[in-house]
């Protein structure tokens, strides 16, 4: 039971892992700023060819 207990103990000090988890958040942020920000380009791009054409 101790041995288990010192095994807990251990992981809770491990810094690896909250490394890769400030790391994994950190992708995951960028990745959604990156997909609004060309979501936002795509409709806006797509509003000026349509004015565009219009315009023709």
């Amino acid at each position: 039971m101790y041995q288990l207990m010192e095994w807990f103990k251990s992981i809770g000090r491990r810094e690896e892992g909250q490394d890769l988890l400030e790391y994994a958040l950190l992708i995951a942020l960028i990745a959604i700023v990156c997909v609004a920000a060309i979501t936002l380009a795509g409709t806006n791009v797509r509003d000026t060819f349509n004015n565009i054409a219009g315009s023709i």
